[in-house]
C-alpha cells in the first residue's frame, strides 16, 4: 500500500479514519512477527505505517479542534 494524501484522508468520515487506523495498526502488529520470525521483506515499511498513523491522527485533531 502506498501512502495516502492528506487530501485523501480529509474526505475520509471519521469512522473510516479509526477503521483505517485500526488496519494500519494490526499492519504494523504483522511486520513486528515477521520481523521477530525473520521473513520480514520490507523494513521501510514500518516507517511508511508509524508515518501514516501519525498523519491521520493529526489531521482527525485538526477536524475535531476546528
Amino acid at each position: 500500500m502506498a501512502l495516502t494524501k492528506a487530501k485523501d484522508i480529509r474526505e475520509l468520515s471519521a469512522d473510516e479514519r479509526l477503521k483505517r487506523i485500526r488496519d494500519l495498526k494490526q499492519e504494523s502488529m504483522n511486520l513486528r512477527l515477521q520481523r521477530s520470525a525473520g521473513t520480514l521483506e520490507n523494513a521501510a515499511r514500518f516507517k511508511q505505517v508509524r508515518r501514516e498513523i501519525a498523519q491521520i491522527l493529526t489531521i482527525s485533531n485538526e477536524t475535531t479542534q476546528a
